[in-house]
């Protein structure tokens, strides 16, 4: 696991305070809302602004790509990677 990943993982926690998750028991490739981890729009939210400030990246909610971003560690460790 990256850095990158680990730290996303602890981030999601500490952020939507997830008290009965560690940062092992969330996957790489797991979908992040509804199946998955179960987040929902609030804590997209939530997260996106957590993100924004910690990794200093603009992320657009009016943008089409987002949801795909946010769909797994994966996916947000490559926008991140790419746009900071």
């Amino acid at each position: 696991m990256t850095d990158l990943k680990a730290n996303l993982k602890a981030l999601i926690i500490e952020t939507l305070d997830l008290e009965d998750v560690s940062v092992d028991d969330i996957q790489d490739d797991e979908p992040l809302f509804i199946d998955g981890l179960g987040l929902d729009s609030i804590d997209a939210l939530e997260l996106g602004l957590a993100i924004k400030k910690t990794f200093n990246v603009k992320i657009d909610a009016n943008s089409d790509d987002t949801k795909q971003h946010f769909s797994s560690v994966n996916s947000l460790s490559q926008f991140i990677t790419e746009n900071k």
